[in-house]
């Protein structure tokens, strides 16, 4: 679910160097680390709403839990995650000249949304 955090999270990134790969969890990634609910749209369908971001150069999946194969392999100059996450926590940071934290947009994240929708229509939470 694309909210305005990703996409200022994404245009923020760009700036950042001259080509924007974005690196998602495949769907079986995605259930290992956030259950059996999620994600909520299949794989295809989030690398396409990605994909056609104006930021984005790039689409890649991996399978793993982190992305450290990933960024192994294409060895960016600039590692950006949100600002969720310290940088001493930032998988990878050790293979990139330089690992950046984007701060999050306050009130905007896929939870929340689901939240809300959950509320809205009498659902139980997760």
């Amino acid at each position: 679910m694309i909210h305005a955090g990703h996409v200022t999270l994404l245009e923020k990134a760009k700036a950042l160097g001259d080509i924007l790969v974005v690196g998602l969890n495949s769907d079986a990634s995605v259930r290992r680390l956030k259950g059996p609910l999620r994600p909520i749209a299949p794989q295809a369908d989030r690398g396409k709403v990605v994909a056609a971001l104006s930021p984005v150069d790039y689409v890649v999946f991996f399978d793993e839990d982190t992305p450290y194969e990933l960024i192994a392999r294409l060895r960016p100059d600039v590692l950006v995650k949100g600002g969720d996450y310290a940088i001493d926590q930032m998988v990878g940071r050790d293979l990139v000249k330089k690992a950046v934290r984007i701060p999050l947009v306050k009130g905007r994240s896929t939870s929340t949304m689901i939240e809300k929708i959950l509320k809205a229509y009498g659902g139980a939470k997760k």
